[in-house]
C-alpha cells in the first residue's frame, strides 16, 4: 500500500484509510529514496506519531519534512514485522537507521572433521569447509590466546594439509611442544582423537569434565608403570586449573553478550562484553550512526536487531543477550531472536548477582570508549585545520589519500591505499592493488601503476576526489603521482610527499610539495599536529600494504614446488621427500637416482627431472 503527492505529502488523507495491522513502514523523500524504514505492532498509531502537533525531536522533524510517499508491508506479526525490517534496511541503508561502520566478519575457531588427524585453525569469513567452529570471538587476539592455550594443553595440529601431507620429520611445533606431530605418526589416530575430544570440551567450556577424565587417565598410567604418560596428563590437568584460577568469574552463566550504550549529541558508542561458557573472553565497541536515537534504549534495540537477526548470525547467537537498558520492544525482539536461531535465546535486563557485575562493567567501558571517540574527533579535526594553514591552502581539506608500496627483495608486492576524513580512518574505502608486469623492486613503477589504477576507478564513478594525495617517499615517488595527475588532469588535488630525514627518526620528516617549478620541501616541528596526522596516515598505509604484501608472500610459500609437477600426487611427493631429506636434495638428484624411489616411473622420473632442469 502506497500514496504520493506531488507537492507535499498529506498525512492526514494517507492516516485516514491506514491499517492497524502489524507491518514495516518506508519512507521515500523526493528522489525516490528510502529514508527510513520501521516496523510496527500498530502501523496506524505508529505512523501517526509521526505527524503529531507536539513532542517530536528537532532530528525526527527534519526527516518527517522529507517524506513524500509512505510504503507498507503487512505482516501476520510484529516478530514478522522486525524480521522484515532488518532484512529491508540491510538491503537498503536507508540514510535515518542505524548504521554499522564496522561491518568485519567476526574470527572463529574451526576444527575440520574430514582428516584422520584434524586441523585446528583460526578462521574468519564464510563458513564454506565442513568442520566445527566455535565462536564469535570479539578480536583476533582473544582467539590466539584460546587457541595458544590449546596447543599448550593438547597439541592439535595446525598446519595446512599441502605441508602436513609433506613432511618427512617433526616441524619446530613439536620440538617446543606446541604439536604432536601426527604427520610423521609420532601419536596414534586414538589418542588424538582423545585430544581432539578434550579440545572440544574446553571450546565449550566444560573444563571440570576434563580435569576428571584426565585425572583418571593420569591415575591408570600410573598404576600401569606408565609414568611418562602420567606425567603429561598431569601437566594437562595443572595447566586447566590455572585456567580456571585465573578467570574473573568461574564457571557461572553460559554464553551470553551483555550490551551497554551511551550517546552524546551526534555521537554514540555500544559495547559488548563476550562471556562464553561462563568466562569474559573479550569485548569490543561499535560506533553506530542512529540519526533518530534519542536514547540509551534505542540505540540497543535497533543495534541488537540489526546484530543479530542477520541468516549469517543465526547459529552463533548465544544463548542470552543482556541489555544494561530496558527495552520497550524487549518481548518482540526475543521471539524474532529464537525465530531466527530456531532454538531458545533470552533476553535479559535488570540482572542481578554476576551478571550485574557485567553489566556495570559493559556500562563503564561504553562511557569509557565514547570519551575516546569524542576527544580523537576534536584532534582530528584541529589536526585538518593545522595542516591546511600549513600548507596554506584556500579550501578546506576533508579527504586524504595515502599510498604506499611493499615487497620483499621485489616479491609479492602490493600496493595499498588508506583514506582518512574528519571521522579517522575510513576502512571501507581502503584498497590494496596486487602489482603486475613490473620489473621486481622497481618501486617508481608500481606507484605509477596504482595511482592509474586508482583514478581510472574515479573516472568510472568509483570512489571520491581526495583533497590532498599523500605518497610515502621522496621526489622520486612524487614525480611518478605528479604525471598521473597531470595524465587524468586533476590539478586540483594537492600533491604531498612524506619522507624519512636522514636520521631515519619519526618527528624529523620532511614534507614534499609538488610545485610548477619542481619541490618545495616544508619541515614542521616534532610537536606539530599536522605532522602527527600525516605520521598516522602513513603508517597506516604501511601497515595495510605490508599485511597484504606479507599475506601474498605467504600464500605463494605455503605451496610447495612439487604440487605444480602434473602426475605427482601427495603419496609420491611424500616418497620424494622422504628418500632426498627435502626440495633441495631432490633439486640436486640424477634422473637415475630420482627412478630408485618407490613408487616413481620412469616416465614421472623424466618430467621430475625436466621440471629442476628446464635447459
Amino acid at each position: 500500500m502506497s500514496i504520493k503527492n506531488e507537492s507535499k505529502f498529506n498525512h492526514k488523507e494517507f492516516l485516514a484509510s491506514l491499517t492497524q495491522k502489524p507491518g514495516v513502514y518506508r519512507m521515500i523523500d523526493a528522489t525516490g529514496s528510502i529514508i527510513y524504514i520501521g516496523k510496527a505492532r500498530n502501523l496506524k498509531k505508529r505512523v501517526g506519531s509521526y505527524f503529531r502537533a507536539s513532542g517530536l525531536a528537532t532530528k525526527t522533524i527534519k526527516m518527517v519534512e522529507k517524506i513524500h510517499n509512505i510504503e507498507l508491508t503487512i505482516t501476520e506479526s510484529e516478530t514478522e514485522a522486525l524480521i522484515l525490517e532488518q532484512s529491508l534496511i540491510k538491503r537498503h541503508h536507508p540514510t535515518y537507521n542505524i548504521q554499522m561502520r564496522d561491518d568485519r566478519s567476526y574470527p572463529y575457531i574451526a576444527l575440520t572433521e574430514k582428516e584422520v588427524y584434524p586441523r585446528l585453525s583460526l578462521y574468519r569469513g564464510k563458513k564454506k569447509e565442513q568442520g566445527r567452529y566455535f565462536g564469535p570471538y570479539p578480536n583476533v587476539n582473544s582467539m590466539r590466546e584460546t587457541v595458544n592455550l590449546l596447543q599448550k594443553i593438547f597439541r592439535l595440529r595446525q598446519c595446512e594439509n599441502t605441508y602436513f601431507e609433506n613432511r618427512s620429520r617433526p616441524c619446530l611445533q613439536y620440538q617446543i611442544k606446541r604439536c604432536s606431530a601426527p604427520c610423521v605418526g609420532f601419536i596414534s589416530p586414538d589418542q588424538y582423537a582423545r585430544d581432539v575430544r578434550h579440545s572440544v570440551l574446553f571450546l565449550e567450556g566444560k573444563n571440570k569434565t576434563i580435569t576428571k577424565e584426565l585425572t583418571q587417565e593420569m591415575d591408570r598410567a600410573s598404576e600401569s608403570h606408565e609414568f611418562e604418560k602420567a606425567a603429561i596428563y598431569r601437566d594437562q590437568v595443572i595447566h586447566l586449573r590455572r585456567i580456571q584460577e585465573d578467570q574473573f568469574v568461574e564457571n557461572q552463566g553460559g554464553d551470553a553478550d551483555v550490551l551497554a550504550a551511551d550517546l552524546t549529541h551526534s555521537f554514540m558508542v555500544v559495547h559488548i562484553i563476550y562471556v562464553r561458557a561462563g568466562r569474559v573472553i573479550g569485548s569490543k565497541a561499535f560506533y553506530p550512526k542512529f540519526k533518530l536515537a534519542e536514547t540509551k534504549a534505542d540505540i540497543l534495540s535497533a543495534f541488537i536487531s540489526l546484530n543479530y537477526l542477520r541468516p549469517e548470525r543465526s547459529s552463533h547467537i548465544p544463548e542470552e543477550i543482556i541489555s544494561a537498558d530496558v527495552l520497550e520492544d524487549a518481548s518482540s525482539i526475543e521471539e524474532a531472536l529464537c525465530r531466527v536461531a530456531q532454538k531458545k535465546i533470552k533476553l535479559s535486563m535488570r540482572v542481578r548477582s554476576y551478571r550485574a557485575k557485567w553489566v556495570k562493567l559493559a556500562q563503564a567501558n561504553a562511557e569509557l570508549s565514547l570519551e575516546a571517540l569524542i576527544s580523537d574527533k576534536k584532534n582530528i579535526r584541529t589536526s585538518l585545520i593545522e595542516l591546511q594553514d600549513a600548507l596554506k591552502l584556500d579550501n578546506e581539506v576533508v579527504r586524504l589519500e595515502c599510498f604506499d608500496i611493499s615487497h620483499t627483495s621485489g616479491e609479492g608486492t602490493v600496493g595499498s591505499c588508506v583514506v582518512f576524513d574528519d571521522t579517522g580512518a575510513v576502512k571501507s574505502d581502503y584498497r590494496r592493488f596486487n602489482i603486475l608486469d613490473i620489473q621486481p623492486g622497481d618501486d617508481y613503477a608500481a606507484m605509477q601503476q596504482v595511482l592509474d589504477r586508482r583514478f581510472t576507478r574515479l573516472t568510472k564513478g568509483e570512489g571520491k576526489m581526495p583533497d590532498i594525495l599523500i605518497v610515502d617517499g621522496g621526489k622520486g615517488q612524487l614525480t611518478q603521482a605528479a604525471k598521473i595527475l597531470k595524465k587524468f588532469q586533476l590539478s586540483e588535488v594537492f600533491l604531498v610527499g612524506i619522507a624519512k630525514g636522514v636520521s631515519r627518526r619519526a618527528g624529523q620528516e620532511t614534507l614534499f610539495i609538488a610545485e610548477e617549478a619542481g619541490y618545495r620541501e616544508i619541515v614542521l616541528a616534532s610537536s606539530s599536529q599536522a605532522l602527527h596526522l600525516l605520521q598516522q596516515i602513513r603508517d597506516e598505509a604501511h601497515r595495510f600494504a605490508i599485511t597484504g604484501h606479507r599475506r601474498k608472500r605467504d600464500k605463494s610459500r605455503r605451496h610447495s614446488v612439487l604440487e605444480q609437477i602434473p602426475g605427482l600426487g601427495p603419496k609420491r611427493r611424500r616418497e620424494l621427500l622422504r628418500h632426498f631429506g627435502g626440495q633441495q636434495e631432490l633439486k640436486k638428484a640424477s634422473l637415475p637416482e630420482i627412478m630408485k624411489v618407490t613408487g616413481i616411473s620412469n616416465k614421472l622420473a623424466e618430467n621430475i627431472y625436466a621440471w629442476f632442469h628446464p635447459d
